[in-house]
C-alpha cells in the first residue's frame, strides 16, 4: 500500500489541489460567497500548487516536493487559524479581517463543524502528507 501511495502521491496531491481550487471558485463565483481576507490567503497558497503539482505529476519530478511543501504547510497554519476563528469564541476576538466579510463568518456549517476553512485544512493536510510520501530518498 505504501508503495502505491508513493507511486501516485504527486498525482493525488495535484487532484486534491485542483479540487480545492475548483471548490473555492464554485463557492465564490457560483454560490456567491464573498471570500474573507483569510480565505484569500488560503487561495494564494493553494492555487500555485495546482500548476506546480500538475507539471510535476506530468514530468514525474519528485524534486518539486521541496518547493511545494512550504505552500502546503503554511496553508495548514492559515486554515487552522481560520477554523479556530470560526469555532472558538476566544479566537474570534482576534481581528484579522479588518475590512469586508468577517473571518469568523460561516457560509456553510455541515454537521455543526464542517466549514470552508476545515475543508481547506483537510486539503492542505492531505497534500502535505502526499508530498512527504513523494519526496526523494537519498
Amino acid at each position: 500500500m505504501t508503495a502505491w501511495i508513493r507511486t501516485y502521491s504527486l498525482y493525488g496531491a495535484w487532484l486534491i489541489a485542483l479540487t480545492a481550487m475548483v471548490g473555492s471558485l464554485y463557492f465564490s463565483e457560483i454560490a456567491g460567497f464573498v471570500p474573507c481576507e483569510l480565505c484569500w490567503y488560503q487561495r494564494i497558497l493553494m492555487y500555485p500548487l495546482v500548476l506546480l503539482l500538475g507539471i510535476a505529476s506530468y514530468r514525474e519530478d519528485r524534486f518539486i516536493v521541496w518547493y511545494t511543501l512550504p505552500f502546503s504547510i503554511s496553508g495548514i497554519f492559515v486554515s487552522l487559524f481560520h477554523y479556530l476563528q470560526q469555532k472558538v469564541p476566544w479566537f474570534s476576538q482576534i481581528e484579522v479581517c479588518s475590512q469586508g466579510v468577517p473571518c469568523s463568518g460561516q457560509y456553510i456549517n455541515g454537521l455543526g463543524f464542517i466549514t470552508i476553512p476545515l475543508l481547506a485544512l483537510v486539503a492542505f493536510l492531505l497534500i502535505t502528507f502526499l508530498l512527504w510520501m513523494a519526496r526523494e530518498r537519498h
